[in-house]
């Protein structure tokens, strides 16, 4: 027979004479008929040149050759099996062995990491998560498969990029103990749009997303200065008398650290929706899928 016209179906039907050394056996391992199994043994004699069993007695018995050939082609026919199942049949988590690239900002991974980690290595132990730095929004790094996971902010990320929400966040406004802004129950925008301001940035942008509201109203905040960390803003917040815009959860993470109030904002912002965003060729990756169902629960148990 050619090697052209070799009929790979043949590959299971060897591995089962070969493994029962009976026609029967197999036929019936194959849910054939003994005619049928038969003639696929007459074609497998022809293939391979060689009768690979052979009667004696009342039983059937391999050949050297065939003896020879039986590990070989119990294990291609396994792998042929592995290759043609559905993906994620066989998928077991405690043997994991895969690296993950996460890229996030550093507030992310200081407030989720910690039990991100810790859960991961209970469910999978052979698993590394790698966080990688997030200086913009760029899709790239997801469509070339530079990362695995994408969190923050939704940008531009393209109409194949999947998305899925973590977590909704608002916007504080931090400032020292004792700041003027806590002497009154409720202060006006114009008070708080007339304080010095500190504004988080990695772009070193000098309006946030509060900006467009106090623009709304004919007001304008006096920044100060410019950090590319919210943990940097708190810090020079807790030292001054200006006035930093952070979101609560940082806030609510960051208090004990110093001597900080956060307070509602005069001005409606738009909440901020957290995202997990991916490349759709990982939407059925049976590892991928669970790292991303771990994720949004870890988020949402920490949002409860």
């Amino acid at each position: 027979m050619p090697p052209a016209d070799i009929d790979l179906n043949l590959l299971g039907a060897l591995d089962a004479l070969l493994s029962e050394g009976s026609v029967a056996r197999a036929a019936e391992r194959l849910q054939l008929s003994e005619s049928a199994m038969s003639r696929t043994l007459a074609r497998l004699r022809e293939a391979t040149g060689d009768p690979l069993l052979v009667r004696a007695g009342r039983a059937m018995v391999p050949t050297p050759h065939a003896l020879a050939l039986r590990e070989r082609v119990r294990e291609l026919a396994q792998e042929a099996r592995a290759v043609l199942q559905p993906a994620g049949a066989g998928f077991e988590l405690r043997s994991l062995q895969r690296t993950f690239t996460l890229r996030a900002n550093d507030g992310f991974i200081e407030a989720f990491a910690p039990r991100l980690v810790a859960r991961t290595a209970q469910q999978a132990p052979g698993v590394c998560l790698r966080f990688a730095p997030k200086p913009d929004k760029d899709v790239r790094p997801l469509r070339e498969g530079l990362i695995d996971l994408d969190i923050g902010v939704l940008g531009e990320s393209g109409p194949e990029v999947r998305v899925q929400a973590l977590y909704r966040d608002r916007f504080v406004a931090a400032v020292r103990e004792g700041h003027a802004l806590l002497a009154d129950a409720e202060f006006s925008a114009e008070r708080y749009a007339a304080c010095g301001h500190v504004v988080t940035s990695r772009r070193g942008r000098l309006r946030g997303p509060v900006d467009e509201a106090l623009a709304a109203r004919g007001l304008a905040r006096q920044v100060a200065v410019v950090v590319p960390s919210f943990r940097a803003a708190l810090a020079i917040a807790a030292a001054t008398d200006l006035v930093a815009l952070v979101p609560a959860s940082f806030f609510e993470r960051e208090l004990a650290q110093g001597p900080l109030r956060a307070i509602e904002l005069p001005v409606p912002t738009e909440p901020i929706t957290i995202s997990q965003m991916w490349h759709p060729r990982l939407d059925r990756d049976p590892a991928h899928r669970w790292l991303r169902e771990l994720l949004l629960e870890v988020c949402r148990a920490a949002a409860d």
